[in-house]
């Protein structure tokens, strides 16, 4: 799915044609595979041949123009459809499953101030801590699963130590997180065991939260030192009632953090090692650069290297009403209200009317091509931690000697419902040694 130089075999959208035509069912089935396993050959000849690709189950968007006109006009393509599942596992509305609302606004300033971006520096040290302790105990194996041992190893570390999360143990908040993540997010056929998974994980999340908030409070009223983490400063921090952030949304916006985390940047990390891994010039400068005292020199190789395969490589967005993408260009499409629109981040930065000899891998991209974290009204909040939780730990890790692609299927990313990574086993050491 990742791999270097990837075959552009062509001819999609005359086998799309053919078989919609014949059965349109068949038809998006196959798109819904070329999505999963050519996505970037498909992605090249739709930014060519037909940039906003409408189909009757959905409309992709392929241009880097038209993928940032989507995802910057919230009021016309919103996250609507998030909301009912993300709702019913919070108990309770989640900025994530809003636009625009006074409480979409209150609640994201209001996170944004508690993830303070003069935290990076500790952040930073705490990830390479937790990798490097990681990577010690799996040393003498000469291998490493890479996702559960390490990734999100340092992800849920991260929840715990910083967001102030730890869960009752870290397991049990790995499997709310994903439960609830594959509900919100993968669950495009609506299975009801996944659902009621999810409503049930976040009924335990959302109490165990409770609990640990009136803990806090306890403790603030006693006079005791509250932690310095997230949740820490939110449940020392008292703002005026008429704002309306009583404990309810404390608790459901700190659900919120270890859910647009725990899954996302272990996904960036294993990605992105792949891709640097399966370019050996490019991964031997990556690691001279990882051997700088600063460690920023190395970041560019990670979401370089990310580019060519993100994590999330779709957006979904519905149509609020009727409205003309690209307009004024050749490729103007009206696009109906209620049409569910994927806004594809993964195609948008190898648009060559923007980024500069996309095929290459190239260190001086502009930041503001970089689409990993999102752009415009729904843009990550927790941009200035995760970026450098997914740096560090993959500085940390090509630190080590002989770090390498095993023969499949170990040394291939496993995926549950083709997306979450599940297994990804890396050779340590010296050839042989695993």
């Amino acid at each position: 799915m990742g791999a270097v130089g990837q075959t552009t075999t062509g001819g999609y959208l005359e086998r799309y044609d053919e078989a919609l035509a014949r059965d349109p069912t068949s038809a998006f089935g196959l798109v819904r595979e070329w999505m999963r396993t050519d996505w970037r050959a498909l992605f090249a000849e739709l930014r060519e041949r037909r940039p906003i690709f409408v189909t009757p189950a959905f409309t992709v968007v392929t241009r880097f123009a038209d993928v940032t006109e989507v995802l910057s006009r919230e009021s016309v393509f919103s996250v609507r459809a998030f909301a009912p599942r993300l709702d019913a596992a919070l108990g309770g509305p989640f900025m994530l499953g809003r636009d625009a609302t006074a409480m979409n606004w209150r609640d994201k300033g209001l996170m944004r101030v508690m993830l303070d971006p003069r935290d990076v520096d500790g952040v930073r040290e705490l990830a390479g801590r937790l990798a490097d302790e990681a990577l010690d105990a799996a040393w003498p194996d000469g291998r490493v699963e890479a996702v559960h041992s390490l990734f999100r190893h340092v992800a849920l570390g991260v929840c715990a130590e910083y967001f102030g999360f730890p869960g009752p143990d870290a397991q049990t908040l790995s499997r709310w997180t994903r439960a609830i993540v594959t509900d919100g997010f993968a669950n495009f056929l609506g299975d009801p065991d996944v659902q009621s998974a999810s409503v049930q994980a976040g009924a335990e999340m959302t109490a165990y939260l409770r609990g640990r908030l009136a803990e806090l409070r306890a403790a603030r009223r006693a006079g005791h030192d509250l932690p310095d983490t997230v949740f820490g400063r939110l449940a020392g921090t008292t703002l005026p009632a008429g704002i309306g952030v009583d404990d309810e949304r404390v608790v459901v916006n700190m659900a919120g953090l270890p859910l647009g985390f725990v899954e996302s940047a272990p996904g960036a990390m294993a990605e992105a090692v792949e891709q640097l891994l399966l370019r050996p010039p490019v991964l031997a400068r990556a690691v001279e650069a990882a051997r700088d005292p600063d460690p920023a020199r190395f970041d560019g190789y990670v979401w370089e290297a990310l580019r060519f395969s993100p994590f999330f490589k779709l957006l979904p967005r519905l149509c609020e009403h009727d409205h003309v993408l690209a307009a004024g260009t050749p490729r103007a499409t009206p696009i109906p209200a209620g049409t569910f629109v994927l806004a594809a981040p993964a195609s948008a930065m190898f648009d060559a009317d923007v980024v500069a000899e996309p095929d290459e891998f190239r260190l001086d991209r502009p930041g503001h091509q970089q689409l990993f974290f999102g752009h415009g009204h729904h843009a990550c909040l927790g941009v200035h931690p995760a970026r450098v939780v997914v740096c560090e730990v993959l500085r940390r890790l090509l630190l080590r000697p002989g770090v390498r692609l095993l023969p499949p299927p170990e040394g291939r990313v496993a995926r549950s419902h083709g997306i979450f990574p599940d297994r990804f086993v890396l050779g340590l050491g010296p050839e042989g040694q695993e």
